[in-house]
């Protein structure tokens, strides 16, 4: 496969011949860049457009994987329905929308309006999280003489707050919290008005449809989905970060052949041990029960404690519940507290697998059976590395952050957060075990009571991977590691 367009700052390439990422090469593409590139914005009415829609079974790109014919057939058309762009994208391990709002906002912008032309609205928002983004899209609305109707809004409330349900809700004027699982943006969103919501990247893959013509978007990819799709590739892959492929690659062409634990379809995705004979588009992954959600692709390096892998993202889910709901305002936290004892060489496998189980089915929201699913899944593939644990404690390797957890972890490569740490105790966590003064003794000693004594807090680049495997692996989760204030 070759690469014929990228954006080596942003991570961004293409396998094969470039279209979302088309003339991107060098960087964003202003109006009259986008216009050479993809021509004019087609105006088309709602049959019209939903029998192109159909005609390349084009599918959400923002997890659900729903028919985008099908939804723009739920929704009714007038003035008072609403169309929203989701481009906040939450979870730190996904690049996909902010690359291709930094890159290609046009053609977001171009499919949005061709949805409200299309059902008869001028009204429009794309709601963002990431800064960059947002400022590209100003732009390139100052940049369009039809770009009034559309509304930009920053909308920075985590990874749960960016779900549709708790973006309309936000929009609406109340929180950013998901109402219930039976509320609809179809049949009541913003306003409380029917609203056709979907992800960036589907906006962006209407408008490409529309400038191509059904024939040639379908002329490449899979024949059960055709046409690219954007991928965030984290950790040890082929190329680390976003990528735009034809569907229907091989899993094993994107992460490697390999044996080892791959993980599909991001934070709220599922494990596998290796990529097997897994195919990447949409209905197949689904129908092995490894959907690809929000197109998060992600291997473990070797050198790696993948157990403490697995706990650091854990944490990071409990501390992204919106708080509302028992199964991820209390089950997620007991959940993490129990994989940190599973790393330290406790017993408690099937602790974590019933603690994920009572996740499923619960909530307000997917977040639990997400979390739920990332966790039972990956006990289902580390039993080597559980066992190494049980035995010894640990695994014997450092823990390198190799999937991002926090707003800093702006890359993919699988580096973690950067810069400068330092040590911190929750002392009324602490209860001694003294584990932390064995794996980080450059840092941490124990007083004459057995409880840790931090000799000095700062922890520099070198020793950043052992004292994230100190952290993750506390017992009581009562070592932190702080940015410098």
């Amino acid at each position: 496969m070759t690469t014929t367009s990228g954006s080596p700052a942003l991570g961004a390439t293409a396998w094969g011949t470039a279209r979302l990422l088309a003339g991107t090469g060098r960087g964003r593409l202003d109006l009259r860049g986008h216009r050479a590139v993809h021509g004019p914005r087609h105006p088309y009415d709602a049959r019209r457009l939903v029998d192109a829609l159909d005609a390349v079974h084009l599918l959400g790109r923002g997890g659900a994987a729903f028919p985008v014919a099908a939804k723009l057939r739920a929704v009714p058309t007038g003035r008072d329905t609403h169309v929203l762009a989701n481009g906040t994208e939450g979870e730190p391990a996904s690049h996909k929308d902010r690359v291709l709002l930094r890159l290609a906002p046009h053609l977001v912008i171009d499919g949005a309006l061709t949805v409200a032309r299309a059902l008869g609205t001028d009204r429009v928002t794309i709601a963002v999280q990431d800064p960059a983004a947002h400022h590209s899209l100003a732009a390139a609305l100052r940049e369009r003489d039809d770009g009034r109707p559309v509304r930009l809004v920053r909308h920075d409330h985590g990874f749960v707050g960016g779900e549709v349900r708790a973006l309309t809700r936000a929009l609406s004027g109340g929180p950013a919290l998901p109402p219930g699982r039976r509320v609809l943006p179809t049949e009541h969103g913003i306003g409380g008005r029917p609203t056709f919501a979907s992800n960036v990247e589907t906006f962006a893959q209407i408008a490409l449809l529309l400038s191509l013509g059904t024939d040639q978007y379908a002329s490449v990819g899979a024949t059960d989905e055709p046409g690219t799709t954007l991928l965030t590739l984290v950790g040890a892959t082929r190329r680390p970060g976003v990528v735009e492929v034809p569907t229907g690659l091989p899993l094993a062409a994107l992460v490697g052949p390999e044996p080892g634990p791959v993980l599909v379809g991001g934070y709220h995705g599922t494990w596998v041990d290796g990529p097997g004979d897994l195919v990447v588009t949409r209905p197949s992954l689904r129908a092995a029960e490894v959907p690809l959600n929000a197109g998060v692709l992600a291997r473990l390096p070797r050198e790696t404690c993948a157990l403490g892998e697995v706990t650091m993202v854990v944490r990071w889910l409990a501390g992204e519940s919106a708080g509302q709901c028992g199964p991820c305002l209390l089950g997620l936290p007991m959940l993490a507290d129990t994989l940190a004892h599973l790393a330290a060489g406790a017993p408690l496998e099937a602790d974590a697998r019933a603690r994920a189980g009572l996740l499923r089915g619960r909530g307000a929201c997917g977040h639990p059976d997400g979390a739920a699913s990332f966790v039972s899944s990956a006990l289902d593939v580390l039993g080597t590395e559980i066992a190494a644990h049980r035995a010894r404690g640990h695994c014997g390797r450092p823990l390198l952050g190799a999937l991002p957890t926090g707003p800093d972890d702006d890359r993919t490569g699988g580096g973690g957060m950067t810069g400068d740490r330092h040590l911190e105790i929750d002392w009324t966590r602490c209860d001694g075990l003294g584990l932390c003064a064995r794996l980080l003794p450059e840092r941490i000693g124990l007083d004459e009571h057995g409880f840790p004594v931090i000799a000095d807090p700062r922890i520099d680049a070198g020793l950043l991977p052992h004292a994230r495997r100190a952290a993750a692996t506390c017992p009581r989760l009562a070592l932190r590691l702080e940015a410098p204030r």
